[in-house]
């Protein structure tokens, strides 16, 4: 079983309703590839070191899973890197 950390920015400009929908559909396209989540924490609205997208700040989640393989971690790099509204991701191999 490896371990991941993912955390991804979410750009401010949409309703919180919105930024909270994407969020809840990034963590069901990690499960629904068969990776457990065994964290999901919202870390809220906070300043980017640097501009980013023409955008200062960004709404940060962190999603810690475990995963057989690493199928979750290519969907959910795919579909971030495609999204409009995920500004930054960075997925973080966790040692075992």
């Amino acid at each position: 079983m490896k371990n991941y950390e993912i955390m991804f920015i979410v750009r401010p400009t949409l309703e919180e309703a919105n930024i909270k929908a994407i969020a809840e559909n990034m963590k069901n396209v990690l499960e629904n590839q068969g990776a457990k989540v065994t964290s999901f924490k919202e870390m809220g609205q906070r300043e980017l070191a640097y501009e980013v997208k023409k955008y200062l700040t960004g709404y940060y989640f962190l999603i810690n899973i475990e995963s057989e393989n690493s199928k979750a971690i290519e969907e959910f790099d795919r579909l971030a890197l495609i999204s409009e509204d995920i500004i930054r991701h960075l997925v973080i191999k966790l040692e075992d």
